[in-house]
Formats: C-alpha cells, sequence, structure tokens
C-alpha cells in the first residue's frame, strides 16, 4: 500500500507546487491536493500524513493519521483543539524558520531605546529640534541587562545579538537544559518574578499557549525597573494590554516596542498608538526573505523522514501548542 499525504484544503498556488515538488522529490509518497473539503472527507480516511489545519469534523474520519504538519510556527489558537490533543497523530511546526529576521527587529526595538529614539521620532513628526540631557535618554547597553523570556531559536538569536552589544542576557526557558551561546544565566519559568526586577529588557518570544495566556499581567510590570523597556514579538495573547497601558501611564515601566497585540488589528482608537515611549509595528517581525522556501524545506525534510521512519523535526507536545 502507498504511504499518502494529505493537503487539507483550501489551496492555494503554493500549496498545490509544494503537492507537486514532494511527490516528485518523494515518489513513493502519494500526494493528494483536493480543491474542496467533500475532497478532503473522502481522502482522509485513506491519509498516513497531512499538512493544513484539520476540523474535528474531518479528524472524526481520520483512519490511518500519524502525521500533521502545521502550516505555522505557532498556529492560532484554537488549532490545538481537545480532540486533536487527544489523537494519536504526532504534530510538527515551522518553528527555526524565522530566527534571524525576528532576531534583528527585537534589536531594532532595543538599540531604538537604547538610542532615546522613542523620544526623538515624535519630535521629528513635530518638526522639533530637542535633545535630551547628556546624561538621558540612553541605555548603555554594557551595562544593560536583558530578560529574554523563551529561548528557543528566536530567543537564542536574540541572546547572541544582544551579547555582541555587550549585554548580559538572563534567559527563562522550559525546555533548555543548558544555556546557549549569549545566555549568561538560565532559569525556569518559575523564576520569572524574582528575574524582573533585574532587567533593563524584558523581551517576550514565548507561544500563545495555556500557560502563557495573559501572564505578563499589571502585578508583573509592577515588578520591572520603572526605566526598564518591554519587547514583545512572540504573541499578543500573552499580554494584558489594559495592564500594559495602565503600567505606561503610571510610569511603572519606561516603554513598550509591540509587534504582537491581543486583538489584531490594533484598533484604531487604542491608547498605545499615542503614548509615549510606546514604539508599534504591524506584526511584521518576521518578516524577510526566503520564508516560503525555508518552510518548504522543513516539509520536505519531514516527508523524507516519515517514509524513512526517522525523528520528524519540530515535534510539537500538543498539550502545550507547542
Amino acid at each position: 500500500m502507498p504511504v499518502t499525504l494529505l493537503m487539507v484544503p483550501p489551496q492555494n498556488d503554493k500549496t498545490r507546487e509544494w503537492g507537486q515538488r514532494v511527490g516528485a522529490a518523494c515518489p513513493e509518497l502519494e500526494i493528494i491536493v483536493p480543491e474542496t473539503i467533500e475532497g478532503a472527507e473522502q481522502a482522509i480516511a485513506m491519509a498516513d500524513a497531512a499538512y493544513g489545519t484539520i476540523p474535528p469534523a474531518l479528524l472524526a474520519r481520520a483512519e490511518k493519521l500519524r502525521w500533521l504538519q502545521a502550516p505555522q510556527a505557532a498556529p492560532p489558537a484554537g488549532y490545538y483543539y481537545r480532540e486533536l490533543i487527544e489523537h494519536p497523530v504526532a504534530i510538527t511546526n515551522f518553528r527555526e524558520i524565522y530566527n534571524d529576521h525576528i532576531g534583528a527587529h527585537v534589536m531594532a526595538f532595543v538599540l531604538a531605546f537604547a538610542r532615546g529614539l522613542h523620544v526623538y521620532l515624535p519630535q521629528q513628526q513635530r518638526r522639533q529640534w530637542k535633545k535630551l540631557p547628556p546624561d538621558a535618554g540612553v541605555v548603555h547597553l554594557p551595562e544593560a541587562t536583558a530578560l529574554v523570556v523563551g529561548v528557543g531559536g528566536i530567543g537564542a538569536e536574540v541572546a547572541r545579538l544582544a551579547s555582541a552589544f555587550g549585554m548580559r542576557v538572563i534567559g527563562i526557558d522550559e525546555r533548555r537544559t543548558a544555556p546557549p551561546l549569549g545566555v549568561a544565566e538560565l532559569h525556569r519559568s518559575a523564576a520569572l518574578d524574582e528575574q524582573l526586577p533585574r532587567a533593563d529588557f524584558v523581551i517576550l518570544t514565548v507561544p500563545h499557549t495555556p500557560e502563557t495566556e495573559g501572564f505578563m499581567n499589571r502585578a508583573r510590570f509592577r515588578r520591572m525597573k520603572r526605566t526598564a523597556f518591554f519587547i514583545n514579538i512572540g504573541r499578543g495573547m500573552t499580554t494584558r494590554l489594559d495592564d500594559l497601558v495602565a503600567a505606561l501611564q503610571a510610569g511603572e515601566i519606561a516603554g513598550a516596542g509591540l509587534d504582537v497585540f491581543e486583538q489584531e488589528p490594533l484598533p484604531a482608537e487604542h491608547p498605545l498608538w499615542t503614548l509615549p515611549g510606546v514604539l508599534i509595528t504591524p506584526h511584521t517581525a518576521g518578516y524577510g526573505p526566503y520564508l516560503d522556501e525555508r518552510r518548504y524545506e522543513v516539509f520536505a525534510d519531514n516527508c523524507r523522514r516519515f517514509l524513512a521512519g526517522e525523528p520528524l523535526r519540530n515535534l510539537v507536545d500538543k498539550s502545550r501548542w507547542f
């Protein structure tokens, strides 16, 4: 019997192309690319593997499914529903393909705050020539500490770059057993509250999971230095925006660099747009060249591994969503 892989609809030019490329690279793998959900319902019973998002009704028809490639690095809330978590299917994702792009984005925020651009950019819009005092508005990075919450691929790249600027990097991570290059200290998540007061920059790279939803709240902002900056490029649902606004308005932290938000797009009337000390990008930290080819390479490599019975790349702990 052939090994069958289902590309779950809806289809687009990319999924159709990937189906053809994988079929050519792995001729022993039968690729099914239905254009309708009705076609997927007919094919899922014979599928050993699948790419995409499988709703509960489709999963209920899966009789042989052993591997599912998620279409994102961190799929949106609802992807990992109870039936999928309890199903024996192994799931992989696209983590590790954004490390360089997002690492650079984080450092753009860090450098902007360190050199006072959060003050000077609004002044530029007002055509205002006004200097901060020579001893103000600058964070001397060789004397600064970055707390990186989530030291996966992205967090490790942030740590490498931050340490190259002379910063001391403290990592918080549940999976790593040894600190990667650039991380001076590595702690478990239980130590977060203890480490927050040490940081000049608190940088979130964590995905949205049951454990991280809303875990950056007012109490934790109050534990930060009043001179510290908060940066989030992970997932918006990890941070209570009302609490962040209140902390900024109360002067409990110095500023925030945000690429992700509880609600996206961020509503035009939201106070974050006009609060002093806030830098906003519209969920673009991962933007950069080569991403589709990197996704395909992970997918194709996992197809080869699946056929060979080898360990799959980027396996997910389904109960924790990452």
